[in-house]
């Protein structure tokens, strides 16, 4: 039997990234073989330590490996939201929760204004749009999961606008939601043109290293890292492969894996577009955990993400078949429901929700576990874990080793049964919030 992939791969490249210009990828191998530091994953998390230790080191050597190309990786593959706000809503640490909720938005907003600091900087059109996000339902229990959340927000300080059918309807364009509210909390923008924006603007004493697999991970002094065609060493990893993070041996039972599937539409002309309601921009999170994601993409397309599947990925054409279907129920006005560009992605998730985050060893960093909200939380983390691994302290930083680890996972077959029965459970309970 052949060991499980240490990398993802993927049916179909991600939709963000076909909609960009042709990039150059580095896949030339280093001519060196022993670095100050090896950062293994080249998504936000690994670009963001890889920044930082460069930054704080401006002679260190640092090695940022990945087994796919920048902005076809996972980081390039969700639905480009930055969310400025605890996505796992009963995360605890030490405090009330109230406090670790606020420790946590000052976290995220510090990691907003960093990123925007280097959109800003490096000049890199990915769309920045701060036109917050939409939550919205289908069902009475989604409705009464909405409204248990503002009871937190206004626990947090968070402003808000509670919306009816009629309000949804004039500004999503679809009459599915009988209950929602919108915040300004959350920022657009194209994750992989962010993604290969943030990588081409890496500091110099930065070598980047694409399409080129993580087999193993050796710890010693120096620690060793083999790829599919080199052995490198180093006295300082940081590893930010995410779920793919166990298959080199860490945190195999904390972590594990789920495929979502996203689809965009053709560029649609002004009276389809009308029909998705006024606003140029706007997005919706289901109030159900498994339901679907919307997004109103500026430019003139359509995203729907939903359905998912456990540690590998479906078949295509059936999802195609589920996206569109999603598509069909909320807007049946429009001439064609077809989505063109279809793809897949992986998220690590954790049982209770925590970041698996800090040091794991002598010279080992660790951050994964993005629960479903990683381009912003990936961000920080990363650069709270770049810091950490150039020996810097902060109050930030105390507050991210502060919060709750990541709970037990049973051992296989036992997860996958727990995991899949967890999944048909909730996609019953969405009902039409799917």
């Amino acid at each position: 039997m052949s060991k499980p992939p240490t990398f993802p791969s993927y049916q179909a490249g991600s939709g963000w990234n076909a909609l960009l210009p042709k990039r150059q990828a580095h896949t030339q191998a280093p001519s060196e073989r022993h670095f100050d530091a090896i950062v293994i994953g080249a998504g936000v998390t690994g670009l963001a330590a890889a920044r930082r230790i460069a930054e704080l080191e401006p002679q260190a050597r640092v090695l940022l490996v990945d087994a796919s190309t920048v902005g076809d990786g996972s980081s390039g593959r969700n639905s480009g939201f930055l969310i400025n706000l605890p996505h796992n809503t009963g995360m605890s640490g030490h405090g009330s929760p109230i406090e670790v909720a606020r420790k946590q938005i000052a976290l995220y907003n510090t990691g907003l204004a960093w990123l925007k600091s280097l959109i800003d900087q490096h000049q890199i059109d990915c769309g920045w749009n701060p036109v917050g996000k939409y939550h919205a339902a289908a069902t009475p229990d989604g409705a009464a999961r909405l409204k248990s959340t503002l009871q937190q927000y206004q626990q947090w300080g968070v402003a808000y606008t509670e919306l009816g059918r009629e309000a949804l309807q004039q500004r999503l364009g679809t009459t599915h939601y009988h209950y929602g509210y919108h915040s300004d909390n959350n920022v657009f923008v194209q994750p992989a043109a962010l993604v290969r924006g943030l990588a081409d603007s890496l500091p110099a004493n930065v070598q980047l290293w694409e399409g080129e697999p993580v087999l193993s991970l050796q710890e010693g002094k120096p620690h060793t890292v083999r790829t599919a065609s080199a052995e490198l060493t180093a006295p300082r990893i940081v590893i930010a492969n995410n779920g793919f993070a166990s298959k080199l041996g860490f945190a195999r039972d904390r972590v594990f894996t789920i495929y979502t599937y996203a689809g965009l539409t053709e560029q649609l002309d002004e009276e389809e577009l009308q029909k998705l309601g006024a606003e140029p921009e706007w997005g919706v999170i289901p109030a159900n955990r498994l339901g679907t994601t919307l997004r109103k993409v500026a430019g003139g397309r359509f995203m729907v993400r939903s359905s998912y599947s456990y540690n590998s990925e479906e078949p295509l054409a059936n999802v195609r078949k589920a996206l569109q279907a999603c598509y069909q129920m909320r807007y049946p006005q429009m001439r064609s429901h077809a989505l063109p560009l279809l793809w897949g992605g992986v998220t690590a998730l954790t049982r209770n929700g925590a970041l698996y985050f800090g040091q794991v060893g002598d010279g080992l960093y660790i951050s994964i576990g993005c629960n479903g909200a990683g381009m912003l939380k990936g961000s920080m983390f990363g650069k709270l874990l770049g810091e950490m691994a150039c020996g810097q302290q902060s109050p930030q930083l105390a507050d991210a080793l502060g919060f709750e680890r990541p709970s037990w996972l049973p051992p296989e077959p036992l997860r996958r049964m727990a995991i899949v029965s967890t999944i048909q459970y909730q996609k019953y309970r969405a009902g039409i919030e799917r």
